[in-house]
């Protein structure tokens, strides 16, 4: 069994090689070939963190299981950590053998970028050059690697509600600060939202005509980062349909409103690429793509670490 600490994955999962692994999967689970349940949350009473775990199944070309055990702890970046703390096992799936256990918050952190990525091509405008990213966490930081992995020298403006945040960022990645959300938005052909906030941080009248919005903060049913207006007013895509109708709250916030009916998801982004379903129809159109995060993303990232690990000579291998 391989042993992957977070510097390990961090090496060998690059974001174009991750972005390409992306599409590749999402596309093979709207052809039905992957097994992708609803995860399972754990809410201890009063206890301010939650445990996640979230399993898949891909049956060939090699079978394989992969479960990511996330416990999720908002106030960890007050202590120097992820929010996001976890691992995530790749089995066998034909004996079952555990072949490796790998840090999962480098795997979330660089998929989940990595999968708006994909959306941003997939979904966003070709000419695309403004960037505007709101956070300025783990998330924050994996999206400005991904936006410039898929445009052409972009732009990147960042806005976190805490300035000091926002230009430690903007100083790491080459970034520049924006003073509020709207002056991020101005102009911006993609936004990526990666905040933990509970109510509406954008307003759609603040975005650019034909903007593409990643909405990747908040994944739970009573919070959000896109107000109602947006959300009826795009074209709305998402990963995975189950996903959406019960755990993001930017969707199930804006349809018990009334805003929205039961048909507004037009499509999961894996059907868009795989040509089951269109995609961006109109320059001026305003897309959004809801992102929640799914288990095949963990399976798939796992799959390509541990095949690199493998040529490579990285990581402890151990029995077990």
């Amino acid at each position: 069994m391989f042993v992957l600490n977070e510097r390990e994955v961090r090496e060998l999962l690059d974001m174009p090689s991750c972005i390409e692994a992306m599409e590749e999967v999402l596309g093979a689970l709207a052809r039905g070939q992957l097994f992708n349940p609803l995860r399972s949350i754990a809410r201890p009473p009063d206890a301010g963190t939650v445990l996640g775990l979230m399993p898949a199944y891909r049956a060939a070309p090699a079978p394989a299981y992969a479960l990511k055990e996330i416990v999720i702890v908002p106030d960890n970046p007050s202590r120097g950590l992820d929010t996001h703390m976890g691992g995530v096992l790749l089995h066998d799936g034909e004996t079952g053998e555990l072949v490796a256990v790998m840090n999962a918050s480098a795997v979330t952190e660089i998929r989940t970028a990595a999968v708006s990525g994909v959306a941003t091509r997939a979904l966003g405008r070709p000419d695309a050059q403004r960037v505007a990213i709101l956070g300025a966490g783990a998330q924050a930081r994996g999206h400005v690697h991904a936006m410039r992995a898929v445009l052409d020298d972009p732009e990147i403006r960042i806005w976190a509600r805490r300035l000091e945040a926002a230009e430690e960022l903007a100083r790491e990645v080459g970034a520049t600060v924006a003073p509020s959300v709207d002056a991020a938005l101005f102009g911006a052909e993609v936004v990526c939202t990666t905040t933990a906030s509970v109510e509406p941080i954008v307003e759609k009248r603040w975005l650019a005509r034909g903007a593409h919005v990643n909405a990747v903060g908040s994944c739970s049913p009573t919070t959000r980062e896109l107000d109602t207006e947006t959300v009826a007013h795009a074209s709305f895509f998402t990963d995975r349909r189950e996903s959406c109708l019960n755990e993001a709250g930017d969707y199930i916030l804006a349809a018990a409103e009334g805003a929205i009916g039961p048909d507004h998801i037009r499509a999961e982004l894996g059907e868009v690429l795989a040509g089951m379903r269109p995609g961006r129809e109109h320059e001026d159109e305003l897309t959004v793509f809801e992102s929640l995060g799914i288990a095949v993303e963990d399976l798939a990232s796992a799959e390509l670490v541990v095949r690199r690990a493998r040529e490579r000579g990285v990581g402890v291998e151990v029995e077990f």
